[in-house]
């Protein structure tokens, strides 16, 4: 989109933002420096505590006992590495929504790199528990096989270390045909989907006529189900093609292999919150692709937002003390849909290619836009963050100057900050930028917010102005450690 000129188009509201305050963050107990100050060890503790403390680990342990990494963007803001630093201080590690579609790339301290799509990604961390909650669709075939792929790395996962719930529905190949068919009827209206049968599975679900994981233990009545389902499939498309047979014989192969990991996640996370254990939430996809609150109808099949949250684990809302969004320093977007602040030509190809921005789960070239604090924001509101973890920072390195999306100029001429949900005047908005310099520096080796260049730690701190949210974290390089906490 166009940027108008922040000098003739801000106007009040717009103007208002320039001025707003770093809002105070929330004082729940436990939420991190909002819960109360922190008090030094003594020295008894650090000489128990040995040398083998991690980098940060008081931080870490500082975060509620309930905490959620949520996307705040349109997915693929490095979720996965920020839940793999935490798996090592939590108990649990849970994912509540989505299915396959959703991939988060991860790190072990080798730098040996694990691309996850179904299986948490606090499964590296070895007395974790790693919990598949009953939000998300679970397709076995493809668990099993990224179990397979961990244990020839020599990650080994047993019931010990898995559950998934016995209310998850599962999906099965026939939702991905039907997903396939239904993309084909849309024609030029296609939404983008990954074609992994996501929205087909949440519609059976919908439509009460799903199958749940718990289903495997009775094999006649999971015959059934699976018959009518496939049945119900052939009845809307005609040229759906499906053996249903032989995918009955083949999961009477997958029920014994999960049936071992099958529980009932919802009492399970429930006892163990209440035994003092740490629950870490995992989100999928991201807010500006769920289903209620994002691009409608570009958007994906749950709620990544965090009431789809607590819907997905069975867990009250008063039980989560942080909420940290994950934000990328600029913005990518795969699929079709509108993407006010997108970037096209040369400076999207060297933001692309410097962060490989390519799907985890498809491979598909991302969409590339400047930060947009309307969106940020309105994911803030939505969630009720008290940290952001600001990505991918190095990937800005060597820009002369950055821009950032502070209000939107209507077709009207009006400016406004709320995010449009029409989508049609969402795809007219003109962006109204303010522009920041960039640095030379390469900051990727950094880790200390005070070795950051003077105008990398600008840009980080007027993000922090225009969203009203501490950027706590901050990504400077796909490792583990490559993390910088701004204190």
């Amino acid at each position: 989109m166009a940027a108008a000129s922040a000098a003739s188009c801000l106007g009040p509201a717009a103007a208002a933002i320039q001025g707003q305050k770093l809002r105070q963050r929330s004082v729940r107990p436990g939420a991190g420096r909002g819960g109360g100050a922190r008090q030094a060890p003594s020295a008894k503790a650090v000489a128990e505590a040995g040398p083998v403390a991690r980098p940060n680990q008081a931080e870490w342990n500082s975060l509620g006992s309930v905490c959620a990494v949520l996307g705040s963007q349109w997915g693929d803001e490095g979720k996965g590495k920020l839940v793999d630093i935490l798996a090592q201080e939590y108990d649990i590690v849970a994912r509540c929504q989505g299915g396959a579609n959703a991939g988060h790339t991860i790190y072990d301290d080798n730098g040996v790199k694990y691309a996850l799509h179904l299986v948490p990604s606090g499964i590296l961390n070895e007395k974790c528990l790693c919990l598949v909650g009953n939000g998300v669709v679970v397709h076995l075939p493809a668990m099993f096989e990224e179990l397979d792929t961990l244990d020839k790395a020599g990650v080994k996962v047993d019931s010990t270390r898995l559950v998934v719930s016995d209310r998850a529905h599962m999906l099965f190949d026939l939702h991905k045909e039907v997903d396939g068919l239904r993309e084909a009827e849309l024609s030029g209206n296609k939404i983008g989907t990954t074609k992994r049968g996501i929205g087909p599975a949440y519609a059976s679900k919908a439509t009460r006529n799903g199958i749940r994981v718990g289903d495997l233990r009775n094999p006649e009545k999971f015959a059934v189900q699976l018959r009518a389902l496939a049945a119900d499939a052939a009845a809307r498309f005609p040229g759906f093609e499906y053996d249903v047979e032989a995918e009955i014989v083949a999961y009477k192969t997958y029920a014994a292999r999960i049936m071992p990991f099958i529980t009932d996640t919802v009492h399970l996370v429930n006892e163990q919150h209440k035994a003092g254990k740490r629950v870490l939430v995992e989100g999928a996809n991201a807010t500006m692709l769920d289903l209620d609150f994002g691009t409608y109808p570009y958007v994906t099949s749950s709620n990544p937002s965090l009431g789809g949250v607590c819907a997905g684990l069975g867990l009250a809302p008063s039980k989560f003390q942080t909420v940290i969004g994950v934000a990328k320093a600029y913005t990518t977007r795969v699929g079709e849909g509108p993407y006010p602040t997108e970037l096209f030509g040369d400076m999207a190809d060297l933001l692309r290619e410097k962060g490989f921005e390519y799907g985890t789960t498809t491979g598909r070239p991302r969409r590339i836009g400047w930060l947009d604090v309307v969106a940020l924001n309105y994911a803030t509101t939505i969630n009720g963050f008290t940290h952001i973890n600001l990505t991918k920072l190095d990937v800005l390195s060597g820009l002369d100057e950055l821009k950032i999306g502070v209000a939107y100029k209507l077709p009207d001429g009006t400016v406004t900050t709320a995010f449009p949900s029409d989508i049609d005047l969402l795809g007219e908005v003109e962006v109204v930028y303010e522009t920041i310099p960039g640095w030379a520096e390469d900051i990727s080796g950094m880790r200390l917010y005070a070795d950051l260049p003077a105008n990398c730690k600008a840009y980080v701190e007027r993000c922090e102005e225009l969203c009203g949210v501490e950027c706590r974290y901050l990504g400077v390089g796909p490792g583990r450690d490559a993390m910088v906490v701004k204190p």
